[in-house]
């Protein structure tokens, strides 16, 4: 009987895993992506609660599970696109600062779609640093595309726990590489 129900749990987590069938969701006029079908937008609340920042992202697409998040953000620049290579380091160094380790996989400057994109795709480790805290190191596993069209810097999201890299890898990578813009 145990048997059985180890191999019924198999199968609906193999069910589970397999249905990150994507669709093409329109974020903007000009953007489009392709998300996994159950994802959902945040309501405007929803975005702040979750990303409380002066700037918080134009969109913010969610699983079910309120786990795994895709998002675009959008801001004025005074850079052009001719500037990423320069910015890539600038951006690393902010991300390195931001938290307290990060292991990136890949970092770099590439075409996707006909646009260039600075990359990072990376693990961080967030540590809560005071002295009397015993909270456990918060670990994501996240891709971060940058681009620059006109005069506003242009950043795509994707963030997930680290638990779920091996699950999620392909699809984050699939996801981030049909980001369109026109």
């Amino acid at each position: 009987m145990r048997y059985l129900a180890f191999l019924v749990i198999i199968l609906i987590a193999g069910v589970a895993l397999a249905d990150t069938k994507l669709k093409k969701t329109q974020i903007t006029k000009e953007v489009s992506v392709m998300l996994p079908r159950d994802f959902t937008p945040l309501p405007d609340e929803g975005i702040a609660r979750k990303y409380p920042a002066a700037n918080r992202p134009v969109a913010v697409y969610s699983s079910p599970s309120g786990q795994v998040d895709f998002s675009m953000t959008q801001k004025k620049s005074q850079f052009g696109p001719q500037d990423l290579n320069m910015l890539r380091d600038i951006y690393k160094a902010n991300l390195m600062e931001r938290f307290t380790k990060v292991d990136f996989i890949r970092d770099d400057v590439t075409n996707i779609n006909g646009r260039d994109y600075i990359v990072f795709e990376f693990v961080s480790v967030l540590a809560d640093e005071r002295g009397a805290s015993h909270l456990a190191p918060v670990q994501k596993y996240s891709i971060m595309q940058y681009t620059i069209q006109g005069n506003q810097l242009i950043i795509f999201s994707m963030h997930l726990p680290f638990v779920m890299k091996n699950d999620w890898q392909n699809t984050a990578r699939e996801i981030m590489g049909s980001v369109k813009m026109k």
